[in-house]
């Protein structure tokens, strides 16, 4: 059987397990994906971070640079995803523990493009890129664009869809209702169902800038950190409450801990920590 060294990493408690292919001989299957993320049988992680160069993706954007490092991403299904937020950070420590990037900026590439990572505290900040409500006219006449539904809740919510590189719809919970009253062992139903599936948020507001979230996230489940979707929570609720000029800075709060976001126009930042906890060496199934 084949063996891979392997990394564990998570941010906000958001895990991957990441695998180092520098020279871009390695090619890892759908049941390579799921081994290396199940937590009973394999290491575990709510997905999987290759570690390559562009040029070692087939599927990379065809703008980026060969030789930038890019983040393939995976979900725990064996899915090839977009992006992930709090991916893009343990990516970044990984590179910068490794000796493969250094300063306080550097770039990394994404299937969502070129993304900028930025040392901030003891954490790290990245540019997300330009976002955009997924149905932008009805959102506008409605103040939504789809409804989900949820175990937990007795009616059908109404939502916002927004694209941040990869899709995401966003439901502010009604006063009556707390997070915790949901069920999310079971996919929410939304629609319309994006073609490609969506990571739903639930939303709390707590006050001015400060929110606190639950995610189903497409292709895993339920996770304790989402950083593109705490993204696109933050601007949902900036988007309802009137889109403030003075209100771009947020405080999201996750179960697995608090993430940052910066809205600056169309694009948005999100900043929190990230942590490489264990290192080691694993058989792939045959």
């Amino acid at each position: 059987m084949p063996t891979v060294d392997f990394v564990k990493g998570h941010g906000t408690m958001n895990d991957f397990v990441l695998v180092a292919d520098l020279d871009g001989a390695l090619s890892l299957t759908a049941a390579d994906v799921g081994f290396l993320a199940d937590r009973h049988a394999g290491i575990g992680g709510d997905g999987v971070i290759r570690v390559t160069r562009t040029e070692s993706v087939a599927d990379a954007p065809a703008d980026i640079d060969p030789q930038l490092w890019f983040m393939d991403y995976y979900n725990a299904d064996g899915s090839a995803a977009e992006m992930c937020g709090n991916g893009t950070r343990v990516f970044a420590r990984y590179l910068v523990e490794h000796g493969l990037a250094s300063g306080p900026s550097f770039e990394i590439g994404t299937r969502a493009g070129v993304k900028r990572i930025d040392l901030v505290g003891d954490g790290y900040s990245t540019d997300l890129g330009p976002w955009r409500l997924s149905r932008a006219d009805e959102a506008a006449e409605r103040g939504m664009d789809a409804v989900v539904q949820v175990v937990g809740a007795p009616d059908a919510l109404p939502a916002l869809s927004l694209d941040l590189g990869n899709p995401h719809t966003v439901v502010a919970l009604p006063p009556s209702m707390d997070l915790g009253t949901l069920d999310l062992q079971r996919a929410p139903h939304v629609d319309p169902r994006p073609f490609d599936g969506t990571n739903v948020e639930f939303v709390r507001a707590h006050g001015p800038g400060h929110i606190s979230m639950r995610v189903f996230e497409r292709g895993v489940g339920e996770t304790l950190s989402c950083g593109t979707g705490a993204a696109a929570a933050a601007l949902a609720t900036w988007w309802w409450s009137g889109q403030s000029p003075d209100q771009l800075q947020w405080m999201v709060d996750v179960p697995g801990g608090r993430l940052g976001v910066l809205i600056d126009g169309d694009r948005v930042s999100l900043s929190g920590p990230a942590a490489l906890v264990a290192d080691g060496r694993v058989s792939l199934p045959g």
